[in-house]
């Protein structure tokens, strides 16, 4: 007992020293102006301290300067905040970073707090979790995905374009930050990149022979030799896989008995309309693709039973209820309105009180109790559009949807576009030095290429032919990237040769809408892909490419 009392005495001893040293200490919390945007920066100095000061680098290492208390990190990394009071008698606030990173937590003893996050709210979203209301999380996608779509690819966004051109710090603050502040910030500070990535994924750097990353000592540059990657091989796409030959492809039980050679034969030549509603459910994860038939009936049982258990909690809500519930209502009419435009041309949706209709917004409104964080953005119903089109089932179509991994898709696209411009640096240099000097380099105007996966460009049979042999993830997971650096480089003479500038450039990219040719694209990308297995590539670049998840 004496030794327990004498430990508890140390330890109390401990803790009033670590007060005492707080208290002579002041904190400094600034929101500063950096390379990737606004920067929070905090503090402490003693009070004989009177000659000190934090150096601020933007490369965000979490503990910058001297002093072992300061800290500070660029606002774009920020994850969540932390709020707690109770039982302390005054606030603090914690904050996480992206790459989960915890900093030391932040005591307001005196106030303060609240006028904190107000100033953070003048530059991030800040919405409060569903599960934890002490909880605040950054949310940019849902703003970033949704100006994409209104402003970024309309003509009326060329008045937006020449804005940004003349003066990109107030625009970037204004209304294209909800689009470029998403996007730009990948390639103004790649060195803040997370560090790992799944041992599983399959990036195109890491299928080409000689690869080599060399991590520069100077941060912020990259070098990449620019070699002849040899000539482009001429590609034949195959026959789409009949109803036939699926068959053939199955035991009597109907489990399939080759998964990687049927990925095989769909990468080559795709589907046909008979068999896509079966072959979409294990391209997209909903079925495994070892199950037998009668395994998969009790999984549709349950997934039949849990999807209309989150439709009910959405279906029950009264008027009065969603009058007090924001977000929901929020939702809900983003839902309403884009259902209404979604497809209308296509004989499945057409028609006013159209059954397909009614599907599409039971399975978005329902998609909200499933992730009631991300809830809808604009962009959800053009990629479930085409799914249900082919399920022609809600609960099927709802799974499939799901497995389209919609949030990781989004979080990704800034990293995508990272590797897309390093990728036309590679294959065309020439190129990607005229789109540099035009203010083209960062590829912007393929955000809604990678986002909706070319929807907007191609018919609605095209986009489905697409999509499943995208869904294959053969040759390699980022062949959508190739997709774009093929049909950059069919547009690249008509761009030179008329010498287009920024916001010609915006504008030609986004008259090609209905223009292109799926087939023509596949090849093209395929054909790239075996060039550049086939060189000899030594590829010097920073380790942003290889790092991030997809």
């Amino acid at each position: 007992q004496r030794c327990v009392t004498k430990w508890v005495v140390k330890i109390l001893q401990k803790k009033l020293k670590d007060l005492m040293n707080y208290a002579l200490m002041f904190i400094e919390i600034n929101v500063l102006m950096g390379l990737r945007g606004k920067v929070l920066a905090h503090k402490h100095f003693k009070l004989r301290e009177t000659n000190f000061m934090i150096e601020m680098d933007d490369s965000a290492s979490h503990v910058c300067g001297r002093n072992k208390w300061a800290f500070s990190f660029s606002l774009p990394d920020l994850k969540s905040i932390k709020r707690n009071t109770e039982g302390m008698g005054w606030s603090y606030l914690g904050f996480c970073l992206r790459d989960d990173t915890s900093l030391p937590a932040l005591h307001f003893h005196h106030g303060g707090s609240t006028a904190l996050l107000e100033c953070l709210k003048k530059y991030i979203p800040l919405i409060e979790s569903t599960h934890d209301n002490r909880v605040l999380l950054v949310s940019y996608n849902s703003k970033a995905l949704s100006q994409s779509f209104e402003n970024l690819f309309e003509d009326n966004a060329l008045g937006l374009v020449h804005k940004f051109k003349k003066d990109p710090y107030v625009t970037t603050l204004g209304s294209f930050s909800k689009v470029t502040n998403y996007i730009l910030d990948a390639f103004r500070s790649p060195d803040v990149m997370p560090q790992q990535r799944p041992a599983s994924e399959m990036d195109i750097n890491e299928s080409i022979p000689g690869l080599e990353i060399n991590h520069q000592e100077e941060p912020g540059f990259e070098v990449i030799t620019r070699i002849d990657i040899g000539e482009r091989p001429d590609i034949q796409r195959g026959e789409p896989v009949s109803a036939e030959k699926w068959s053939m492809n199955m035991n009597p039980e109907g489990k399939i008995l080759n998964p990687d050679n049927l990925k095989k034969i769909i990468f080559k030549g795709g589907l046909c309309q008979a068999v896509r509603k079966e072959a979409w459910k294990f391209l997209l994860g909903y079925f495994p693709w070892h199950s037998t038939r009668e395994e998969r009936k009790p999984l549709q049982k349950r997934k039949t039973d849990e999807y209309f258990r989150m439709k009910l909690q959405w279906k029950s809500v009264s008027e009065e209820q969603e009058q007090r519930n924001t977000r929901l209502k929020e939702y809900k009419s983003l839902i309403e309105k884009d259902v209404n435009r979604t497809d209308r041309t296509n004989t499945f949706y057409e028609g006013q009180d159209n059954p397909g209709l009614i599907l599409l917004h039971d399975i978005l409104m329902t998609y909200c109790m499933y992730d009631f964080d991300l809830g809808y953005v604009q962009g959800m119903s053009d990629l479930l559009s085409p799914i249900l089109y082919v399920m022609e089932n809600e609960v099927d179509g709802f799974w499939c949807f799901v497995h389209c991994n919609f949030e990781e898709q989004m979080q990704g696209m800034k990293t995508e576009l990272v590797q897309l411009s390093t990728l036309l640096k590679l294959l065309d240099l020439g190129f990607w030095n005229y789109l540099e000097s035009q203010e083209s380099g960062y590829l912007y105007f393929c955000f809604r290429w990678l986002l909706i996966r070319f929807k907007r460009e191609l018919t609605f049979q095209d986009t489905l032919r697409l999509w499943e042999v995208l869904w294959t993830g053969l040759p390699c997971q980022n062949f959508h990237l190739l997709i774009c650096c093929a049909i950059l480089d069919s547009e690249k003479q008509k761009i030179m040769e008329n010498h287009y500038g920024f916001s010609e450039i915006l504008k030609h990219i986004n008259e090609l809408s209905l223009k292109l040719d799926v087939e023509e694209m596949l090849c093209k990308a395929e054909a790239i892909y075996c060039q550049m297995m086939k060189c000899k590539v030594k590829w010097y670049t920073s380790m942003y490419l290889s790092t991030v998840p997809q």
